[in-house]
């Protein structure tokens, strides 16, 4: 079974010791470990204002963990630790590996589209029939191309040319 990665972030109270929220984390790191997880990260973020009330507070002590298991169980334990504990107001759970797996397939497809953009992207000269490169901005258009624009050209210059009374009068205008 294959390694999942989990971020689990929990709030305590404001009035919380600090010796107590290290107890709460050490006991999370060894249920961890006993259930065969692995805590890769920890970082307290501290006291900060909630978005909302919880339990009649504005403030907690926030603390965001990574966890690394292939295991359900552990998760399931420490949440059940996290709700058994007094300290603990609020608690969050997240499966974060299938939104990396995803992350990583979309970065490779807009990798893989950029490439072949810049393949099949205008190349700034051609090969004549000898082989000899020669510029694609100063080539003329194709005589189908010329034929086709011919006319209307044609009708734009005796605009251009026409007095303005004229204009207002002539069939290219009324169209």
């Amino acid at each position: 079974m294959e390694e999942r990665q989990y971020d689990l972030i929990f709030i305590c109270r404001p009035d919380t010791p600090e010796p107590d929220v290290e107890k709460i984390i050490t006991t999370l790191d060894h249920a961890a470990t006993e259930k065969g997880g692995k805590i890769e990260k920890t970082e307290k973020w501290g006291r900060k204002r909630m978005a909302y009330r919880v339990q009649r507070m504005r403030e907690g002590y926030y603390v965001f963990m990574v966890v690394r298991s292939s295991h359900g169980e552990v998760v399931k334990e420490l949440e059940r630790r996290l709700k058994v504990s007094d300290a603990v107001i609020k608690y969050l759970t997240i499966r974060v590996d299938e939104e990396l797996k995803r992350q990583e397939k979309l970065k490779k497809h807009r990798e893989k589209r950029a490439a072949r953009r810049r393949r099949l992207s205008p190349r700034r000269y051609r090969r004549d029939a000898v082989g000899n490169r020669e510029d694609c901005q100063r080539r003329k258009p194709s005589a189908a191309l010329a034929a086709v624009q011919g006319p209307f050209r044609q009708i734009s210059l005796v605009r251009h040319t026409l007095p303005r009374q004229l204009q207002s009068a002539s069939p290219a205008s009324a169209s």
